[in-house]
This record gives C-alpha cells, sequence and structure tokens, in this order.
C-alpha cells in the first residue's frame, strides 16, 4: 500500500511516539478522508504535547474514534496479540505501518537489514561502508531517522525490526537477515516461535533481488530452505588465517574491523556481501573498504570498554537482551579471568542455549545475578564444573562482588541476557548504572 492510496480513505494513526508522529506528518498530504490519531492508553505526554492538528483519541475514547476507520497505520509496539488489532482484523480493517507505506515507493534504493542479533552493527557497517566507497546513503529505520521523516537519497540503508518487517508488502531490493533465534514471542498473535520467524523473514517474501543471510546460523538457513523461490545468497565467516577472503582473494586482516568476537566476523562477512549485492565490486575497491573499517565507530553499549584503573577491563553491552547475545560477548573474552553480570527484565526466555553452550565449551567464568531474573537464569544454567555461580542485590553490589574475584587483566562483563524494563527505563539507563557503580567501587577502594 502507497501513501496515495490513502486518499479519500479514513485513516486512523495507533502511537504518538516518533513513528506514530512521522506517520501522521506523511499521511496528512495524500488526502484520506479523516485523520485521527489513537492510543489505548492515555499518556500525560502526549496530551501535553498535543497540537490538535489532528484529533487524538486516548484510552476509552479510542474505540469510538475507530469506528468506521478503513486503514490503521500502527507504530511498532503495537503487536499482533493486542486484542484490538484482532478486532480490527475481523471487520477487515486494513493494518499497516509506516515503514511499509514508506517502502512501497522507495524498495529499489534500499538495502534492508533484520535479524534477531547484529542488525544494528551489520547497518551501521553497510552504510559507513558505502559512504567509504563515494556512495552517499541515508541511514534510518530502527536506528536514528523514521523512515517516513528520511530525505530524499539515491540509496536507502535500514535496520528493521520484527515489528517493522511485518507488515512489509514490498522487500527492499536487497534484504540482509543476520541470525534467527526467539525474541518478541509477545508481540506476535499466539506466542509461536513459527510466527516471530514468519513475521521477521517477511522482509524476504515480496520480490527482493537478493537475500544475504549468515548461513552459519543453522535456525535462519533452515527457516529459508522451507521458503523455495528466495534468490538467496548465503554467507559464511570467511576468515583465513587471521583474513577476510572473498572469492578466493584476501581482502584485508581481520583486526581491521575494530570489534571483537566471531559473531562480528559474521556482520562483517555479511555486509560485505550486501555491498556486493548492491553492486559494489569489494575485491575492486578493498584499499577503500579497508580504511572504512579502520575508521568504522563501534556502537554505544555493545562490548564497550570501560576505562578503570585498577587493571579489570569493564564491558558494558547493556544491548544484550537474550542468552544467544551473551553467549558472543562471553565468546569475545573467554581465556581471561571472567564475570559475566546477568538479569533483568524477567519475559520468560528460554536460557537453555546459555546453559548448553557453558557446558558443552567449559568456559570458566563467574555468573552473578542481578534482579529480576538473575536468579532464574542461575537456575537454568544450574552446578557446571566450571561455572561459579553468585547472587547480587542490584547492580551496584554485583560490580563490587566483580571486583572482590576478578584480578587485574581479568575482565567483568555486563552482558544481561535480559531486558532492562522493571528496574531501569531502557539500556542506556542501565549502561550509565553500570558505570556509576564502576566509578563509586573504585573510589570506595574495593
Amino acid at each position: 500500500m502507497q501513501l496515495s492510496e490513502l486518499a479519500g480513505r479514513r485513516v486512523a494513526v495507533w502511537g504518538t511516539g516518533r513513528e506514530g508522529m512521522a506517520a501522521l506528518a506523511a499521511i496528512a498530504p495524500a488526502g484520506p478522508a479523516s485523520l485521527v490519531a489513537v492510543q489505548d492508553k492515555a499518556t500525560f505526554l502526549a496530551a501535553r504535547a498535543w497540537d490538535g492538528a489532528v484529533p487524538l483519541f486516548e484510552g476509552e475514547a479510542m474505540g469510538p474514534a475507530l469506528e468506521g476507520v478503513e486503514v490503521l497505520v500502527r507504530s511498532p509496539g503495537v503487536g499482533e496479540s493486542n486484542p484490538w488489532i484482532q478486532e480490527l482484523r475481523r471487520r477487515g480493517v486494513s493494518i499497516t505501518g509506516g515503514t511499509a507505506l514508506w517502502m512501497a515507493d522507495h524498495a529499489r534504493q534500499t538495502i534492508g537489514v533484520t535479524g534477531s542479533k547484529g542488525k544494528s552493527t551489520t547497518t551501521t557497517l553497510i552504510s559507513h561502508l558505502l559512504t567509504a566507497t563515494g556512495r552517499p546513503n541515508e541511514l534510518g529505520g530502527n536506528i536514528g531517522i523514521a523512515v517516513l521523516s528520511l530525505p530524499p537519497a539515491e540509496r536507502y540503508v535500514l535496520e528493521l525490526s520484527m515489528y517493522q518487517c511485518a507488515d512489509l508488502e514490498d522487500s527492499p531490493r536487497v534484504s540482509v537477515i543476520t541470525s534467527l533465534f526467539e525474541e518478541h514471542l509477545d508481540w506476535t498473535r499466539d506466542g509461536l516461535p513459527s510466527q516471530y520467524y514468519a513475521h521477521k523473514l517477511n522482509i524476504a517474501m515480496h520480490g527482493p533481488e537478493a537475500v544475504v543471510y549468515n548461513a552459519a546460523d543453522p535456525t535462519l538457513s533452515a527457516e529459508l530452505a522451507a521458503r523455495p523461490g528466495l534468490p538467496l545468497v548465503p554467507v559464511r565467516n570467511w576468515d583465513e588465517d587471521g583474513w577476510i577472503v572473498r572469492h578466493g582473494e584476501r581482502l584485508f586482516p581481520r583486526d581491521a574491523f575494530p570489534l571483537r568476537g566471531t559473531h562480528n566476523t559474521g556482520n562483517l562477512c555479511v555486509a560485505l556481501a550486501a555491498l556486493e549485492a548492491a553492486g559494489v565490486d569489494v575485491v575492486a575497491e578493498r584499499s577503500a573498504l579497508e580504511a572504512g573499517l579502520r575508521s568504522y565507530a563501534p556502537l554505544p553499549h555493545r562490548l564497550t570498554p570501560i576505562a578503570d584503573p585498577s587493571g579489570v577491563e569493564f564491558v558494558d553491552d547493556s544491548l544484550s537482551t537474550a542468552p544467544q547475545t551473551t553467549i558472543h560477548a562471553i565468546e569475545a573474552y573467554a581465556g581471561r579471568p571472567l564475570a559475566v553480570l546477568v538479569g533483568g527484565q524477567d519475559r520468560g526466555i528460554d536460557y537453555t542455549p546459555l546453559r548448553d553452550y557453558l557446558r558443552d565449551k567449559a568456559v570458566p567464568l563467574t555468573l552473578i545475578a542481578i534482579p529480576d531474573s538473575g536468579e532464574h537464569i542461575l537456575d537454568v544454567v544450574g552446578d557446571l564444573p566450571a561455572v561459579r555461580r553468585e547472587v547480587a542485590e542490584d547492580l551496584p553490589a554485583a560490580v563490587v562482588r566483580a571486583r572482590e574475584l576478578i584480578p587485574p587483566g581479568g575482565v567483568v562483563l555486563l552482558s544481561p541476557a535480559a531486558p532492562s524494563y522493571g528496574r531501569y527505563d531502557n539500556y542506556e539507563a542501565r549502561a550509565k548504572a553500570f558505570v556509576a557503580a564502576i566509578e563509586a567501587s573504585a573510589l570506595g577502594g574495593a
């Protein structure tokens, strides 16, 4: 569905955040017969900031406002499990999102990246390397600017969440998928992994020229194989003797890319394959690509080192919200004395992958549980010979205990394997609390 198809139709936008506001601004010039904004819960900030250009209906007023609506444009957080979404579908209302409306007009100019992990790094890396090879582009989507607010450009690079992928009816020209594992099941209608996978992989189901994916991910490979006819471009790690290799040619040493870990080697290789699919000769332009890699600035809160005078390396990986991301963080620091702080909002996530990894690899480390789900994680991991288990009453106490256990040269890693909500407003607030705890414990002589 294109924006122009909203002309003369009764339209509602659900949400007053960044994406909702961008949708309202983009839809109004299309000439809908009526346009309203709705939210199922009243919010003080929305009501206070509302300018009145479009009527806003919140809480109990939302239901009557939706009578007769033909198209609902939902913000990403409004999931299939929401009773109103199910009721509107029953009524025959067309449900879409701002990203889907934008993509209908811009798919041929777009590289779209999704994945259960690695999508932000891969998206920003693709954008950075395009720029390094003289190809200007606009970066947006789930990271940065909402797509309906993006300026005109020759090419776009978008990070797309599962929420944004779910409503797509047009695939990006190059659809990129970094990984696939169970997450955000509460957004799906019935809480099933198969539904999450279908929403995520919808990025590739509407006519892309290439589907670039990490073929080292068994779940992703199996799910794509079950969807025949896709223009698949499988990618494996090309790390050979410390070099990145493509088409039998050594491109540059792995250490040209500043991010640690084998998972980031995979992200780099997927990014290079995406550039090829978009028309970049990565062999011929290897020098510009290497220079771009060396100037790439890592994203904050992803294995970000924090200086400390004790000789212990503290690492902020607050963006880790699932066991798989914590596994990759542990892999990056295995071989050194290591304490990992785990726990956060309890979403009922399955932590057996973390247990199985620690059991099979026998990585020696200390797990320090923090509220709310930390103790549950320890229970799932169980009593493994190489794993010491500790419980802390909060994040500052966990940092103090880690200082007591980890010698100079070791690592204290905040990789919670859980969202921040409940104790903190977001992952950034949790990261700030981690830094504050490090500084306070250093001053206290811990």
